[in-house]
Parts: structure tokens; C-alpha cells; sequence
């Protein structure tokens, strides 16, 4: 949804916009661009290998300055650089193709390799430790919560019953494990049948939920008065704390943004840009089918 974060951020020479979710830099490139090189660019991502890439890709820009660090850290980054407010900040959350598609990364339930995903390839916690160590009551409150996968405890249970055996090490043998303990109407329905629980399992290594709920709050008190925070979310839990958070701090003021204080009494500090969140066009999801579930949503500092 490039168009669209350009559209929110509003890009131009001297801006200071954040890039809280770096990535591979594909959003970071488009902004910098429209700034013309002149302002700053920063840009935050735990995953080194995805960083050295957008580097490498916005090396000709001397505008920009990248973090190896996780988005919760923003206040510290931004009082680290001396920067009070900024006059955008993006957040892409979810995992990346890059990690996807590389399979010793262990992310992917359809290529085998050890299980891994950390997105963060130094954090003491992956994937492994959470399948052959959880308690399995724990196992099935991650499953059922960061999954919203109704057979959890069935998953649970079978991935306990796995473990005594031998240790569960790869993404193939818990998918399997998965797909055993599901009933057999139901894989014929929803896409692969292990999708929910690697999902959650992934949510779980890198804290995903936890580090937005810390981020957000940081992004918005960093924006300058009309700066905008925009937020793409892939999955419901990540959108709904997006969702609640903006509503918390905003409401549905009437007043012109060009307005210097809010006149109707409705007392909000960010301004709802999408009442509904904007997902990407059918043109966007045929060349790039994982943009189907994103949701984005945006909001405008007063």
C-alpha cells in the first residue's frame, strides 16, 4: 500500500518522518525520494539481515540514519538523535517475504528447517524453546489467543504427547503434528491447517504484541502538530490495539485541520484519517497475494 503511506506521511524536503517497521526499505526509498534527499529519514528493524538490504538500498541518501533495534525503543532512538518531534511515522507490522521465504529462518510451515523465528537472530528465545518447553496449558492459551485457533487445546495436547517422544526441531514435523491433531473436516477448510499456530508462535518469540502496544503511545507523543502515524496490521489483534489506541486519543472532531484548536468540544489529540481501515486493491493482491489481509489505518496529529 505505497501510495496510500505516501499519502498519509505527506513526504517533502525537510520533513522527519520514522520508518519504525525498516524492513527490506521498500516504503523508507519512496519517502526519501519525495523528500528530494533533504530532511531525515529514520529507520528502526531487529532483523540485521533485512537492515544491511535497506541500506544497501538507500545507501545514496545521506539523509538517513538506521537502527538495529525493535520499535519500542523509538523514544529512546529519537532522544539518542536529540529529535523532539517528527512529522511522520509508519508502522508495517507482521513479518516480512524476506523471512518467509528464507527457509533456515524457520517462519515458514512450508519449508522445512529447524524452528527459529526470531526476527531478531541474537534474542535468547525462538521458536524451539517455546514448542519442547512451554507448559502445555500455556502452549494452548498462545495457540488460542495470538492464533485464534479453535482446536488449541487439541494442538496443545498433541504437540505435549510429540515432545515426550523425541524433541519437536523442525517446521515440517510440528506441521505435521498440527495437522494430526486437527479434525480431519476441518483442514479441508481455511488454508494450510498449521497457518494459526505458527502465526502465534511467531507472536509470541518476538513479543509482537507487547512491542506495539509500547510503540504506539512513543509514536504519537513524538509527532509534531499535524503529523501523521500510519499503521498497516495483518492480523486482528494487531489492528483492533491499533484501532482502540487512535480512538482513545482522538474522536470525531468536526473542525477543519487547518483550524489551530479544536471549536466543537470534542477535545481530541489525533485525528481519525480512516474511519474504516483501507485494505489493498485487487490489483495490489494479484501481484503480491500476502497483501490481501493488510489493513491500514491512519491518523493526523492536532
Amino acid at each position: 500500500m505505497l501510495e496510500e503511506v505516501v499519502g498519509y506521511l505527506r513526504p517533502r524536503p525537510g520533513s522527519v518522518l520514522v520508518d519504525a517497521t525498516l524492513g527490506e526499505g521498500g516504503h523508507a526509498l519512496a519517502l526519501v525520494e519525495e523528500m528530494g534527499g533533504e530532511g531525515c529519514l529514520i529507520g528502526l528493524d531487529r532483523d540485521m539481515q533485512a537492515l544491511r538490504r535497506a541500506q544497501e538500498r538507500l545507501r545514496e541518501y545521506g539523509c538517513v540514519a538506521l537502527y538495529h533495534t525493535d520499535f519500542a525503543r523509538l523514544g529512546e532512538v529519537l532522544e539518542e538523535l536529540e529529535i523532539e518531534e517528527v512529522d511522520g511515522i509508519l508502522f508495517d507490522l507482521g513479518v516480512s517475504a524476506l523471512q518467509l521465504e528464507e527457509a533456515e529462518r524457520g517462519f515458514s510451515f512450508r519449508l522445512p528447517a529447524r524452528l527459529d523465528m526470531r526476527m531478531d537472530t541474537g534474542q535468547e528465545l525462538d521458536a524451539w524453546k517455546v514448542v519442547n518447553r512451554y507448559e502445555e496449558r500455556e502452549l494452548a492459551r498462545i495457540i488460542r489467543e495470538y492464533g485464534e485457533e479453535r482446536w488449541a487445546s487439541r494442538i496443545a495436547r498433541g504437540i505435549a504427547l510429540a515432545r515426550e517422544r523425541s524433541p519437536i526441531d523442525t517446521t515440517d514435523r510440528l506441521a505435521e503434528i498440527v495437522k494430526e491433531s486437527i479434525p480431519a473436516a476441518t483442514r479441508r477448510t481455511g488454508g494450510h491447517p498449521a497457518r494459526r499456530t505458527f502465526q502465534a508462535l511467531r507472536m509470541e518469540v518476538n513479543g509482537e504484541l507487547h512491542e506495539l502496544e509500547r510503540a504506539l503511545p512513543q509514536g504519537a507523543d513524538a509527532l509534531r502538530s499535524g503529523g501523521s502515524m500510519v499503521a498497516i496490521s495483518y492480523h486482528s489483534l494487531e489492528d483492533r490495539m491499533v484501532k482502540k489506541f487512535i480512538a482513545a486519543r482522538g474522536s470525531r472532531c468536526s473542525c477543519s485541520m487547518e483550524e489551530a484548536a479544536c471549536s466543537c468540544g470534542a477535545q481530541e489529540e489525533l485525528r481519525i484519517l480512516t474511519p474504516k481501515p483501507l485494505q489493498p486493491s485487487p490489483q495490489e493482491i494479484e501481484g503480491n497475494p500476502r497483501a490481501r489481509s493488510a489493513k491500514l489505518r491512519a491518523a493526523r496529529k492536532r
